[in-house]
Parts: structure tokens; C-alpha cells; sequence
């Protein structure tokens, strides 16, 4: 008697922005997914984000303009699942969308890049460092307030170029993006997490599906890492709390110690009138509702400190 065929899983179609790191990201899933038995293909895409270059994201909706373009795809069938950067996700989501998957994290802190300079310490008096990130703009400001910071868009190759042509004495951009695209060799400088904090999700990726597709969330569980999601949770609980938009000035970052997650976050003033603001808490956290509650004690920390939300 033959015993029945496993049937094969059916085939996903991943959603990707076309930059180079956006395509890294793409292909480590599918590698994941064709290792379990699915037939895996990439459906590349510019985002209004990639194409609105002459503004900083604050200005023109944040860092959702990465990632719009993508849930249509999801929505209308044409794709199954879209990879983010997590730094880059709304902490809301549309209705109908769900976070399926938070994968294991690369490296969250951020990184010091100069073809002259070997660390922030030894950049003279007025140099220009740029970065596209409110966070990194006050944080940066707090360290050194007499350099000038200048606004940096564009991809990852993009940044770099502009670096390497003599635009700006230093840039800083995650270090996970270099690692990932095998450019670790352009780090000068890695900051520690209590110089410059990171972004909330700064270095983990996140799988995105409609909320529906049961049967593909069931397919992402194995990818999922999750203390790493439990530790983003927290993170983005902060920035929910102090009103939900990436390109507010605003760091959230977690650390295990055993069981216990340590929460640290930071909210600075970009004109500079005031003061950073720094709050921390931590608690033994086992499920996403306690990452949550810790993330909204650090807000309240942070509005109490005198941070402004939206």
C-alpha cells in the first residue's frame, strides 16, 4: 500500500524594497523557509520612502513610508509576507496586518564611520557627522554639542558614497546593516548602548503577514526568537506610549540579565532647548503583555522627566 504524499507547503511570496539591504534581508527568510520545504520567490519594490530623497522622514510621514507600499502587496494578494527592519515598523499597525515573526537579533548598537577619524572623540571642533535620525541627531548633540550635524538620506551605498566623496568628516548608521552586507571593515567604532542608545528594534528583523494567514504565521513560528521579541516589545511599548511615530527623538533599548529584562530609553529635544532625557525600569518578563507594561512604566518615567510626546 503507498502511503500518501506529504503535500508541499504552498508557495510565499515575499515583499521587498529593492535596496540592497532590503534585498539581504529578503533572501536570509527565504533561505529559512526553502530549508523547511517552501518554494520561496521575492517581489521586489520601491517604496515612497526610497523615492522622496530631498527631505528628512520626519518631515514627509516617517519611517511607515518604507513600508506602505509593501502592505498593499500583502493586501491584495500579491505577495504573502513582507520582511522589515523593525526599527523601520510603525508601532501600530494597519488593521488586518499582525507581526508574525520577530527574528533572532544582529547587533542593535550604532556605528561610527570615517574614512579620517577613528572614534566621535577625535572628530576636531565643528565637524560635520551626518545621520537621517532624529535619535542619533540629539544623542549626538549631548556628546559632542560643538559639531555640526547634517542630515544623511538614502540607502545604505548611498550613505556611504556621499561619506567617501568628502561630504561630511563621519556618519553614523547601525551596525547591523554594515555586518549584514559584509561591510563590518567600515566601522571605526562601535558606540556602547550608554552612549548612544539605540532605536527601539534597532537590528532585528520583523516578518509581517495579514493577520488571517494562520497558516503562514504557523509556517513563520520556527523563524521566531523570543527574547529578542520580547525585548522589542518593550522597546516599542515606549515608543507607542510617547505617541508611536519612528522619527521622533526618542531611544528605547533592552538588555537581559537572566530573567530580568533592563529597560533604558532616552528622549532629547532636537532644537536643543532642553536637556536629555534619560529613564530605565526593569522586571522578570516571560510574555508580551509584561514586555509591554515595562516599556509603558519607561514612558511614563520619560513624560514625567519632562519628554514630549505626540
Amino acid at each position: 500500500m503507498n502511503t500518501p504524499a506529504t503535500p508541499s507547503p504552498a508557495p510565499v511570496v515575499i515583499a521587498t524594497r529593492e535596496s540592497r539591504l532590503a534585498l539581504w534581508q529578503a533572501e536570509h527568510v527565504k533561505a529559512l523557509l526553502a530549508a523547511r520545504g517552501h518554494t520561496v520567490t521575492l517581489l521586489g519594490m520601491t517604496t515612497q520612502g526610497d523615492q522622496i530623497l530631498d527631505r528628512s522622514l520626519s518631515k514627509v510621514g516617517g519611517k511607515g513610508l518604507f513600508v506602505k507600499e509593501l502592505e498593499v502587496a500583502l493586501e491584495e494578494g500579491r505577495a504573502h509576507i513582507a520582511v522589515h527592519s523593525l526599527k523601520d515598523v510603525p508601532m501600530e499597525l494597519p488593521e488586518g496586518f499582525a507581526l508574525a515573526c520577530v527574528m533572532e537579533r544582529e547587533d542593535p548598537r550604532d556605528a561610527f564611520v570615517s574614512p579620517r577619524y577613528a572614534s566621535l572623540a577625535a572628530l576636531p571642533q565643528g565637524a560635520v557627522v551626518g545621520t537621517s535620525s532624529l535619535r542619533r541627531q540629539v544623542l549626538l548633540q549631548a556628546l559632542r554639542p560643538d559639531l555640526k550635524i547634517e542630515p544623511l538620506r538614502g540607502n545604505l551605498d548611498t550613505r556611504l558614497r556621499k561619506l567617501d566623496e568628502g561630504q561630511y568628516d563621519a556618519i553614523v548608521l547601525a551596525a547591523a546593516g554594515l555586518k549584514r552586507l559584509g561591510l563590518g571593515e567600515r566601522i571605526r567604532a562601535v558606540f556602547a548602548p550608554d552612549e548612544m542608545l539605540p532605536a527601539a528594534g534597532q537590528g532585528a528583523l520583523g516578518i509581517e503577514v495579514r493577520s488571517d494567514r494562520q497558516d503562514l504565521i504557523a509556517a513563520l513560528a520556527p523563524l521566531a526568537h523570543q527574547p529578542t521579541w520580547l525585548t522589542v516589545a518593550a522597546e516599542r511599548a515606549v515608543s507607542r506610549a510617547m505617541g508611536g511615530s519612528c522619527s521622533m527623538p526618542l531611544a528605547a533599548h533592552g538588555q537581559w540579565h537572566g530573567d530580568t529584562l533592563h529597560l533604558d530609553a532616552a528622549w532629547g529635544d532636537p532644537e536643543g532647548r532642553s536637556a536629555l532625557v534619560r529613564a530605565q525600569a526593569q522586571a522578570p518578563v516571560a510574555t508580551l503583555a509584561q514586555a509591554e507594561a515595562l516599556g509603558d512604566a519607561v514612558a511614563a518615567q520619560l513624560r514625567a522627566g519632562g519628554a514630549q510626546g505626540l
